[in-house]
């Protein structure tokens, strides 16, 4: 019920008295070393009371724009507050705030806000200023080819980098504060007409639902407003890269955008859309196929292969041709646990390396992930706790995760490969198609914001394999993917087919 209050709070009107709005404001920041209360005088006779934040607010800006003027130039007390402020101070950005909680929001927000004496209304002032990083490349999302630029910690940067991209006024931001105690900024982006009403609707409706007091990553919204949260795969698609989310702007998508993280969630999405990288649509169409066709094998292959090895050794043997089967029996000769064990060992310990890897310096983490894997590996096999062959496939699955384009999706894959190896090595075969099965069956029930997790593949929709099983030329991709409805179902005129070059036609 506290939180509730906190996310529609009863509005206290300020008093024209400035002596009880002071006294009111420091109260509520008493302890708050970092606040600023400066006082003074307009135009040398009217008190007034500026409240800042030390260190989110542009001092200088704030010296020479509003106290300087307001100090020493002349005016007339009896004016508005608009009026007083579009005369006096020469500010681009301000707003009129009528009760005490937008006056603590705004502050909170980074906003100088000014109090007069005797004016029901106090101004907020658009000059803030905090320390931000800079626009770098992405780490997770390096492409060869393709923008080199990434989103930032910074909200107004995210949304400048969408607006430079997008060039149109179709292009909706709504904007919302959700956490009790963070308030923290939430931007829902979509393109008018190309995106289905439905869809705002829903992620209206899931983000005003949410109440909680605090909101430090966009995860938390993600986990909040997701179709089935006990599920290992991800039903919204987090990035980092702007083209991603103009991309996925352009094909009648939502992006959320956070403030204080570079990660963009964007939904609906689907299983597809996790294994295309931005990189497939800067390419020529054959290469981007092929690419894509070699993610998708490898993809399967970090699913299976360790559970796959493990049936064959254990059940399956006869199955394997008999000169690398005398190879694999010889090299396991003596490893004293059977392969089921020995193949949770090495997954374990790869994933163990692969994590620390990710935590330690940059540097310092890339040596030690390989030194690591060829050290323990080696070690391994000559002390006879693990096989050479088990080795070769922990090592090919490794591989094969890395080729998945996003992170999130790699490590639903990853997880899932633990309980199929156990399956695995109690049923061979056949526990490797029951969990085959398993999995369809549960990524088939998957919804994202209501649309089908497989789609276009189930339900099928012909046409939009061409940009799915295969990436087609940029020419025939004349339609938009459709996902609940058919706003604006062109993306392009058709007949954009190049036309062959006649030699020896002079123009």
């Amino acid at each position: 019920m506290k939180i509730k209050e906190q996310h529609t709070p009863t509005r206290t009107p300020l008093d024209k008295n400035l002596a009880k709005n002071d006294e009111y404001m420091r109260s509520l920041y008493h302890n708050c070393s970092d606040i600023v209360f400066r006082p003074f005088l307009i135009f040398g006779s009217t008190p007034a009371l500026l409240i800042y934040i030390d260190g989110m607010a542009h001092i200088e800006e704030l010296d020479a724009r509003v106290l300087t003027p307001l100090m020493q130039g002349r005016g007339n007390r009896e004016m508005k507050a608009h009026e007083f402020l579009q005369k006096t101070v020469p500010v681009s950005k301000w707003q009129e705030l009528v009760s005490l909680e937008e006056c603590v929001d705004s502050i909170s927000s980074g906003f100088p806000v000014l109090f007069i004496d005797q004016k029901e209304t106090a101004i907020s002032i658009g000059l803030t200023q905090w320390e931000k990083r800079g626009i770098e490349e992405p780490v997770a999302e390096r492409v060869v080819r393709g923008p080199r630029e990434g989103f930032t910690e910074s909200i107004s940067v995210n949304t400048s980098l969408l607006r430079r991209a997008i060039k149109t006024p179709a292009l909706k931001m709504e904007r919302k504060l959700i956490g009790g105690y963070t308030k923290t900024c939430v931007i829902v982006a979509y393109i008018e007409g190309l995106v289905d009403p439905t869809l705002v609707t829903e992620v209206n409706s899931r983000l005003d639902r949410i109440e909680i007091d605090g909101i430090l990553e966009s995860g938390y919204i993600e986990e909040l407003i997701e179709d089935q949260p006990s599920s290992p795969f991800p039903q919204i698609l987090s990035t980092e890269r702007p083209d991603v989310v103009c991309g996925n702007l352009l094909e009648g998508r939502i992006a959320i955008l956070v403030d204080g993280t570079p990660f963009v969630l964007i939904a609906p999405t689907t299983l597809f859309s996790l294994l295309q990288s931005s990189e497939d649509y800067y390419q020529r169409s054959i290469i981007s196929t092929a690419i894509r066709w070699l993610r998708y094998i490898f993809t399967l292959m970090s699913f299976v292969l360790p559970s796959l090895y493990v049936a064959l050794i254990t059940f399956h043997y006869e199955m394997v041709p008999t000169s690398l089967l005398i190879s694999m029996a010889s090299s396991r000769e003596a490893v004293p646990f059977p392969a089921l064990v020995e193949a949770m060992i090495m997954e374990v310990t790869f994933e163990a390396l692969r994590e620390a890897g990710v935590r330690l310096p940059n540097q310092l983490g890339a040596a030690v992930s390989i030194v690591g894997a060829l050290v323990i590996g080696q070690a391994a096999v000559q002390a006879g706790l693990v096989s050479a062959p088990m080795v070769i496939v922990v090592a090919i699955t490794g591989i094969a995760s890395f080729m998945i384009p996003h992170y999130v999706a790699g490590i639903s894959i990853r997880m899932l490969r633990f309980p199929m190896m156990l399956l695995a090595g109690s049923l061979g075969l056949l526990g490797i198609m029951l969990g085959i099965i398993l999995t369809v069956v549960h990524l088939c029930s998957l919804r994202s914001l209501g649309v089908p997790y497989l789609s276009p593949v189930g339900p099928l929709k012909t046409l939009e394999l061409k940009d799915t099983l295969l990436r087609a030329p940029w020419w025939m991709m004349n339609t938009r993917p459709r996902y609940t409805g058919e706003p604006n179902q062109y993306r392009q005129a058709p007949g954009q087919k190049p036309e062959p070059d006649k030699g020896g036609e002079s123009s």
